[in-house]
C-alpha cells in the first residue's frame, strides 16, 4: 500500500509511528466537537472504529473552515475559499501518494487507501462546503451566477442564500450522503458482496446521510439563518409549522429507508449504525413536538442520560439478533 524498499526497516517503523499519531489526532478531533459520535464509534468493530473517526475528523475540520473558525481569526471570504481548494488539493494529494503533513489529512488518506475510497465521492464533498462560501446575490461583491439558487429581488432576502429543491438535494448529496458512501466503503471492505445487497446498502447510506443532515438542517435552523445566512430548507423568512411537518416527514421517510438496510450490514458496523438511528430518530422526534419559537429560540438536544440508553439498546439488540441466528 505504502511503497519502500524491504529493507528500510526503520523508514517502515517510522511510517507506522507517524499513522498511529496521526490516527490519535483525528481521535481528539472527534472527541473534542462531538462526544455522542465518539461514543457511538465504539459500538464499531475495532476494524472499523478508526477508519470512521479518521473520516469525521476530515469532514468537521472542513465543516470548521467553512462555519466561522477562519472567519474569526479574520481571514476575508475569498481567504477561506482558498483555504478550502488548498484542504482539498491536500487531501487528494495524500490519497494519491498516502502522506502529508497535515495530520488529520494523513490519517484520512490513510483510510482512504486502505477502503478504496475514491476521488469521485471526495471532490462532491468539498463541493458542498465550498457553496457555504460563495456569496449569495445582494451581498456586496457577489456573483449571482455562483450560487445553488437566489432569494430571489426582495430587499429583505438580500444577502441571503436560499436553497431549493435542486440545490437542495445537490447540496445534501455532497455534503452528508457521500460521507455515508464512504462509511459503508469501510464497513465493507474484505467483504463479499452481490450487487443487490450492496445496492440496497449504498440506497440506505445515501438515506441515512440526507436524513442526519436535515434534522441537523430543522435543529440549527437558528444559527444556520441568522448567523450565518444560510437557508437549506427553502424559507427565506422563518420556520412555520407547515415547513416543519414536511421536513420532518422528509427525515422520518429517509430514516424509514436506512433501517430497512440495516440487516445487511456486517455485524462489526451494524450495531454503531443502528445507535446512530436510534439517536437521530429520538432527536427528530422531539424536534416535531417542539413548537417553531422554539426552533427559533434555542437548539433542541437529545439528554446524555438518554443517548446512554439508546446506544445500550442498539449495542443489546444487536447481541439478542446474534443469538438468535
Amino acid at each position: 500500500m505504502y511503497p519502500h524498499s524491504a529493507s528500510d526497516y526503520f523508514a517502515r517503523r517510522a511510517l507506522v509511528n507517524y499513522i498511529h499519531t496521526a490516527q490519535r489526532a483525528a481521535s481528539e478531533v472527534i472527541r473534542s466537537y462531538s462526544t455522542s459520535f465518539f461514543a457511538a464509534t465504539h459500538l464499531l468493530g475495532r476494524r472499523n472504529r478508526q477508519h470512521v473517526r479518521n473520516l469525521y475528523a476530515l469532514v468537521r475540520v472542513a465543516d470548521e473552515l467553512v462555519d466561522g473558525v477562519s472567519a474569526a481569526v479574520g481571514l476575508t471570504r475569498d481567504a477561506q475559499l482558498v483555504a478550502l481548494n488548498q484542504f482539498e488539493t491536500a487531501t487528494l494529494t495524500a490519497m494519491r501518494t498516502g502522506y502529508s503533513t497535515d495530520l488529520v489529512i494523513q490519517a484520512f488518506a490513510h483510510t482512504a487507501r486502505t477502503a478504496n475510497i475514491s476521488a469521485d465521492l471526495v471532490s462532491p464533498f468539498f463541493a458542498a462546503m465550498r457553496t457555504d462560501l460563495l456569496e449569495a446575490p445582494g451581498h456586496p461583491g457577489s456573483d449571482a451566477d455562483r450560487v445553488p439558487t437566489a432569494g430571489g429581488g426582495d430587499p429583505a432576502t438580500a444577502g441571503v442564500r436560499t436553497y431549493d429543491g435542486a440545490a437542495h438535494a445537490q447540496y445534501v448529496y455532497g455534503s452528508a450522503e457521500v460521507v455515508g458512501l464512504m462509511c459503508l466503503r469501510i464497513f465493507l471492505r474484505g467483504h463479499a458482496v452481490d450487487a443487490e445487497d450492496r445496492s440496497q446498502m449504498e440506497t440506505g447510506a445515501r438515506q441515512l446521510g440526507a436524513a442526519l443532515q436535515n434534522i441537523n438542517f430543522l435543529r440549527d435552523f437558528s444559527e444556520d439563518t441568522a448567523r450565518l445566512g444560510r437557508h437549506y430548507l427553502g424559507t427565506v423568512s422563518e420556520l412555520t409549522p407547515d415547513i416543519k411537518a414536511r421536513w420532518v416527514a422528509v427525515a422520518q421517510e429517509q430514516l424509514d429507508d436506512a433501517q430497512a438496510a440495516l440487516p445487511l450490514l456486517p455485524s462489526d458496523a451494524r450495531r454503531a449504525v443502528c445507535g446512530v438511528h436510534g439517536l437521530f430518530s429520538e432527536l427528530l422526534a422531539r424536534i416535531a413536538a417542539a413548537e417553531c419559537e422554539e426552533l427559533h429560540r434555542r437548539r433542541i438536544r437529545v439528554p446524555d442520560s438518554r443517548k446512554a440508553r439508546i446506544l445500550g439498546q442498539a449495542l443489546l439488540s444487536d447481541r439478542d439478533r446474534k443469538r438468535a441466528k
